[in-house]
């Protein structure tokens, strides 16, 4: 695999940052659910000395991805689905992804970073965690979280929906499977994109 992406598959740097925060988000969104109804505080404390390197990791990964698309790499040709109102959602599902990312992981920064919660999980300080509801940022990390929870299952039921409805090999774009048994034409339909998004 090559490290940028090509007409029709996207590069080595592309495929690993997508599938790092992949794996990630999910890792967050599941321990956030559990810290939520979590009442021990020594096991709410010890959860979140793992979901808040997690939730920077992405964060780094996002910021990442963005400059690598904007300045050394571009994106795979864009797949024609066959129906106009089936790409346009894909273009926004795509494209809501970035935004949604950063805010969910700048949210938990920022709760983290306000409470002082910091201190106490990573740096030795006695003494309880702060109430997070008590600051700003806990209700947006809470709705934006709920977002991406959403835009996830979008995601991957179109990713189903191609690759075993579709059968048009369009995971093998991002490593996953291969291309159909069969001629080129069973590969999906691709139109030029010029522009870096």
């Amino acid at each position: 695999m090559r490290w940028k992406s090509s007409g029709d598959r996207y590069g080595a740097v592309a495929t690993m940052i997508h599938w790092l925060t992949a794996f990630a988000v999910i890792g967050l969104l599941i321990s956030g659910l559990v810290i939520a109804g979590e009442t021990d505080p020594a096991a709410k404390a010890a959860l979140l000395r793992v979901h808040v390197p997690m939730g920077v990791l992405v964060l780094v990964l996002t910021i990442t991805r963005v400059a690598w698309w904007m300045f050394f790499d571009q994106r795979p040709d864009a797949v024609t689905s066959g129906s106009a109102v089936q790409t346009m959602a894909a273009k926004i599902v795509h494209i809501a992804f970035y935004p949604l990312l950063l805010a969910v992981a700048a949210s938990g920064v920022a709760m983290i970073a306000l409470s002082g919660a910091a201190a106490v999980l990573f740096f030795g300080a006695t003494g309880p965690l702060p109430d997070f509801w008590a600051y700003a940022p806990r209700a947006p990390h809470m709705v934006f979280a709920y977002a991406l929870i959403g835009l996830i299952v979008l995601h991957i039921a179109a990713a189903l929906f191609h690759q075993f409805i579709k059968r048009d090999g369009l995971l093998a774009r991002m490593g996953l499977f291969a291309w159909p048994k069969g001629s080129s034409t069973t590969r999906p339909t691709m139109r030029t994109v010029t522009s870096r998004h």
